[in-house]
C-alpha cells in the first residue's frame, strides 16, 4: 500500500478553491516584469477594493475580453460612451467609479512611457529592482499596507491614478513579487525567494 503524500502546506489564505490553489502556487510572489500583466494586476487590484480577491480572480478571463487584453493604448482611448457599455456588460463588477479607473489609470502609465519608462520600471524602482524578503509566520504578521506601499500609493496619485491607496498597492506589490510575503512554512516561500 502506497502511503498518502503529506499535503502542502500553503498559506492559508488561498483555502481549497482549485483557482485560488493555482493562482498561489503558480503566480501570487513571483517578480512580473512584463508591462501588460503589470498593468493587469493594477487594474485587477483597483477592482478588488471592497471584495475578494477570489471574486475578482473568477472573472478575469472576462476582464480580459471587455478590456481588450489589458491593452493600456487602447483603453486610454475609450469614450465615456464606451465605458458606459461595459458598464452594462454582466460578465464584469459593474462599478461606474472602477470601469472608469481603468481609463485614467491606462492614461496615466502611457504618461509614464512618455517619460521613458514603463509601469514596471516605475514600480520596481521604488524597491531598488529587488523584491523585499519577510518571514512571516502567522497570516496575522502580514500587514496590509508599508511605507514603501504608502510612499508608491501617494507618488501613484500624484500622478493620476486611481484607486491605488497604500493597501490596493501592497496587495499588488505581493501580487507581482515586488514583496515576499508567503509564509516561511509554505514552500513557494523559498521558491519565489529564489528569485531575489
Amino acid at each position: 500500500m502506497q502511503e498518502a503524500k503529506p499535503k502542502m502546506q500553503r498559506c492559508d489564505w488561498c483555502g481549497d478553491d482549485p483557482l485560488y490553489i493555482r493562482y498561489h502556487d503558480e503566480e501570487w510572489g513571483v517578480p512580473l516584469r512584463d508591462e501588460r500583466r503589470m498593468f493587469e494586476f493594477l487594474l485587477l487590484e483597483g477592482v478588488q477594493a471592497g471584495l475578494s480577491w477570489i471574486t475578482v480572480l473568477r472573472k478575469r478571463e472576462n476582464y480580459r475580453a471587455v478590456f481588450d487584453s489589458f491593452d493600456p493604448v487602447r483603453i486610454a482611448s475609450y469614450t465615456d460612451a464606451e465605458l458606459d457599455e461595459r458598464l452594462q456588460d454582466a460578465r464584469i463588477i459593474r462599478n461606474r467609479l472602477k470601469v472608469y479607473a481603468a481609463r485614467s489609470n491606462a492614461r496615466a502609465t502611457l504618461a509614464l512611457h512618455e517619460e521613458g519608462f514603463g509601469l514596471v520600471d516605475y514600480l520596481w524602482d521604488f524597491v531598488d529592482g529587488r523584491p523585499s524578503q519577510n518571514a512571516w509566520r502567522d497570516m496575522s504578521e502580514v500587514p496590509s499596507e508599508t511605507e514603501v506601499s504608502r510612499k508608491i500609493s501617494k507618488d501613484m496619485k500624484r500622478r493620476g491614478f486611481s484607486f491605488v491607496g497604500p493597501t490596493i498597492i501592497y496587495a499588488h506589490m505581493q501580487a507581482t513579487g515586488m514583496v515576499n510575503d508567503h509564509l516561511v512554512t509554505c514552500p513557494r516561500h523559498a521558491a519565489c525567494a529564489a528569485f531575489a
